[in-house]
């Protein structure tokens, strides 16, 4: 059986008069979580949300298996949005694919592939890459 896994503290809190839910972007889990977390934090700040209402309103940003692994927290587990935020980063960031520098720079532009698809997959990965590469080194590497 679900249960919500705020305290009732946090499921007491009320929002504004007239508050209207804000249309979040929605992750799961396949792309960058510390963006997720970013895009969703302004746009609650957009809308006047306070701090302890993010917890209530994170869901609604999450599907597929993010969206698993928030129904799958232990009931009344979460008090803060900082403690729904540590715990959000921590399993996003244990499950991502790290990507080795050898990877990085082996990926190469198909024949027929678009040069802005292609870029896009690079940078994509490479925000996965455990090693940073200088923004000179970057373009050497993808060839442009």
């Amino acid at each position: 059986m679900y249960s919500k896994p705020y305290t009732r503290r946090i499921d007491n809190l009320r929002m504004p008069t007239r508050y209207q839910p804000p249309k979040f972007q929605q992750f799961d889990r396949n792309g960058n979580p510390k963006q997720h977390v970013a895009h969703f934090v302004e746009t609650c700040n957009n809308a006047g949300t306070e701090v302890d209402h993010l917890v209530k309103q994170f869901v609604r940003s999450l599907k597929g298996n993010a969206f698993d692994w928030y129904i799958d927290l232990e009931s009344e587990s979460l008090d803060s949005w900082d403690q729904m935020e540590r715990e959000f980063l921590n399993i996003c960031y244990s499950t991502r694919r790290t990507v080795s520098m050898m990877k990085l720079t082996n990926t190469k532009q198909w024949k027929d592939e678009p040069v802005v698809n292609y870029i896009n997959l690079w940078c994509s990965l490479s925000l996965n890459c455990k090693d940073r590469l200088l923004e000179l080194s970057v373009v050497d590497v993808i060839g442009l």
